[in-house]
């Protein structure tokens, strides 16, 4: 019989006094994540049963209504709309800013002046905050804006883009998958950059062309970037907000109100905070599945 290796009780001990200052530090984190963000989310799931409206938001005491406010939002057909159109806005944007990121990260793989100058431009873009970029945009797609202009010049006529409800959704999903793929194309060319350069040589000794480069070596080298990498952009698609708010502001009508953004329009457009409270409620489950994907995902790529 082999014998148990017994841990030293001083190991042992210098083992969970480790873990304890790893507490110790990781502490305030908690506590900040505790006060700002789970008690909100408490907060949230309470006012979402409850009939919370202006006149007794501050008053307390609210009336329980169980699930009337998500059933509203569904009879009035509010919710189910605002469903489709944030799927609308995920695909947009997770196609575009996956497909694009990673063509972009191709292009600017190799090293050069005019690379690491489209890298900066890049990292502008994306630094940008979204109500400057929103801005931006807003007053290129606006109907007498530079994109129209330069559509009449080619004699096109002027395109509605922010004010046809098919036309404005499409728009601001690709403004906010235009703001996406710098991230994405940054993130790719980091996982590009590592691939060994002999993988190459060899590979245009063998006489590989682009595409069977692109193919057989770096999609499989960015893999486990992609997976993760899908998983963060839907949820920047899902929780989409800024560039709606200063776009469109959910209009025409309520065509671009995605679900984040119909809550927000409820409850402080319409002062009915229960049902506010409510689609946001719907989003913030939306956005913990996504996150326990997220979690998912990692933990199986450092497994690998």
């Amino acid at each position: 019989m082999t014998a148990v290796p017994v841990v030293p009780s001083r190991a042992r001990r210098r083992g969970w006094h480790n873990s304890r200052r790893h507490l110790i530090f990781a502490l305030p984190a908690a506590l900040f994540m505790a006060v700002f963000a789970v008690y909100p989310l408490l907060q949230l799931a309470w006012m979402s049963v409850h009939d919370v409206t202006q006149a007794t938001l501050n008053q307390g005491g609210w009336d329980f209504v169980a699930w009337d406010n998500f059933l509203r939002g569904f009879t009035a057909g509010e919710s189910p709309a605002a469903i489709v159109r944030t799927l609308v806005v995920v695909c947009i944007v997770t196609v575009a800013g996956m497909l694009l990121g990673l063509a972009v990260a191709i292009a600017l793989r190799t090293k050069g002046w005019w690379s690491a100058a489209l890298l900066a431009l890049m990292v502008f873009v994306w630094a940008l905050p979204p109500v400057v970029n929103g801005s931006v945009w807003k007053f290129l797609l606006a109907e007498s804006g530079l994109v129209n202009t330069l559509l009449g010049f080619i004699g096109i006529s002027p395109v509605p883009f922010l004010y046809d409800p098919q036309w404005a959704l499409i728009s601001v999903a690709s403004v906010a998958a235009f703001a996406v793929i710098p991230f994405n194309a940054l993130v790719f060319r980091a996982a590009l950059m590592a691939i060994p350069p002999e993988i190459f040589e060899a590979a245009a000794v063998d006489g590989a062309t682009r595409f069977q480069e692109i193919r057989h070596i770096m999609l499989p080298a960015v893999r486990g970037t992609t997976l993760v990498l899908f998983v963060l952009t839907v949820v920047y698609g899902f929780r989409s907000f800024d560039f709606i708010y200063v776009m469109t502001f959910g209009g025409p009508g309520t065509a671009t109100a995605t679900l984040p953004f119909l809550g927000y329009l409820q409850a402080f457009n319409r002062y009915d905070y229960g049902l506010g409270s409510a689609t946001s409620f719907l989003a913030v489950v939306g956005v913990l599945v996504l996150a326990g994907v997220y979690a998912r995902t990692i933990g199986k790529e450092e497994r690998s």
